[in-house]
């Protein structure tokens, strides 16, 4: 207990930090089909954020090394400020691309920050009751965030001010706490193919769940919008999608570490089409209709980026791990980026029904993929399956040492 209060001055950062950045996304959207930007800009601003996400997940490390955690973390956060206050001094889709590249810059640069701090201060003892409280403050915080947009009116100053405080907020505890700054870990090279190496199964995994999930959050306003579905009711459409991803992980968890784990991910992406075809055809039902096809959606999807990451470290040796995470983030860039403008351009031109079309076909993809990969090599189980979040290139360490435990079997 007395650790985990120690570390309260970094969960309340993470908690702040979520809020601001976490909004910005649907606001974004919302703010956008205000002030007339075409479809396609707005799927723009989301791929925006994750080439700003990829660039901080980078640089991060390296920064630290070299003006420490407190002060990357204040230019990080500078960063995202900046870009959120911008928003309503110019109006223009292309600047506000430029913008959402330092948001995500902030987000991937803060997160590195935070759990490189977390990562010096656990041990073996404490870093699982660590690593669940830091997963419930995450996920509870994105839940609250993608509610923000029920209460902040689109294309206002006040509304991105709003989120500007909040990001300026994330600052107080980390810097004012009194736990020593940890020295700078070295920073994991960034080698791509090693994910390959381990399993070319998890790196398509890796990009179909860059598809769904960067599709759905950050151009699902459209989507709503486009449905009939009121801001409030877009808030909870996207927030009950990030619910649903939540309920998920501890099912899909038990069978990832006791069945195959392809089969898993095959399973998964396979209730992902149906889900997927499903809300494409039922595009017109009432709201409580829409939100449970939202629910569904996040329960298929959410998880298949942990299933994915699991499948990869069971093929990777101890020190290997941290490489491999950061291979991971690599590829869930490369997909979230290019999603959703995508997803943005085909709502535009067939309608909001192709997004989750869309998604359907990269998962049936996956499935014919998964099936071929199962003929080339047995499964090899030697990891624990771990909730793995998407946020620095830095998670390896903090979960590495986890998925070295033994597994436990029927």
């Amino acid at each position: 207990m007395r650790l985990l209060i120690s570390f309260a001055a970094l969960f309340l950062s993470v908690i702040l930090l979520q809020l601001s950045t976490g909004g910005v996304g649907p606001l974004d959207a919302l703010s956008g089909l205000a002030l007339d930007f075409t479809t396609a800009q707005i799927g723009l601003l989301g791929s925006a954020h994750f080439v700003g996400f990829f660039i901080g997940c980078w640089w991060a490390p390296r920064l630290m090394g070299n003006i420490g955690h407190s002060r990357a973390f204040a230019a990080f956060t500078a960063a995202g400020a900046i870009g959120l206050l911008a928003h309503m001094l110019v109006i223009d889709p292309y600047a506000w691309a430029l913008m959402r590249v330092a948001s995500g810059l902030c987000v991937a640069g803060c997160y590195t920050v935070i759990e490189a701090w977390l990562q010096a201060k656990v041990t073996n003892e404490t870093r699982g009751r660590t690593m669940g409280v830091y997963r419930v403050v995450d996920m509870g915080a994105s839940l609250l965030a993608q509610m923000l947009i029920s209460v902040l009116a689109p294309a206002s100053y006040v509304s991105y001010n709003l989120l500007a405080l909040l990001c300026c907020a994330a600052l107080l505890p980390l810097t004012l706490s009194r736990l020593n700054e940890p020295e700078t870990p070295d920073a994991p090279r960034l080698r791509p193919m090693l994910l390959i190496a381990c399993s070319p199964l998890a790196a398509a995994g890796v990009l179909v769940a860059a598809l769904s999930s960067a599709s759905f959050r950050m151009v699902g306003p459209l989507y709503g919008q486009q449905v009939g579905l009121a801001v409030d009711q877009i808030a909870g459409f996207l927030a009950i999608f990030v619910l649903g991803g939540a309920v998920a992980q501890y099912p899909v968890g038990w069978l990832a570490d006791r069945y195959d784990r392809r089969w898993v991910l095959i399973g998964l992406s396979g209730a992902a089409i149906l889900s997927s075809v499903s809300t494409a055809m039922t595009h017109n039902l009432d709201t409580f209709g829409i939100l449970m096809t939202a629910f569904f959606f996040g329960m298929t999807t959410f998880p298949i980026y942990s299933v994915s990451a699991a499948h990869a470290h069971d093929f990777a040796e101890a020190h290997e791990r941290v490489e491999l995470s950061a291979a991971l983030m690599f590829f869930f860039a490369v997909g979230a980026i290019a999603a959703p403008l995508m997803a943005s351009t085909l709502i535009e031109l067939y309608g909001p029904p192709a997004m989750f079309v869309m998604i359907a076909a990269g998962h049936g993809i996956l499935v014919v993929f998964g099936l071929i990969r199962m003929r080339r090599r047995p499964a090899e189980r030697r990891t624990a399956y771990v909730w793995s979040p998407r946020t620095s290139f830095l998670i390896g360490r903090l979960t590495g040492r986890s998925r070295d435990k033994p597994e436990t079997r029927r």
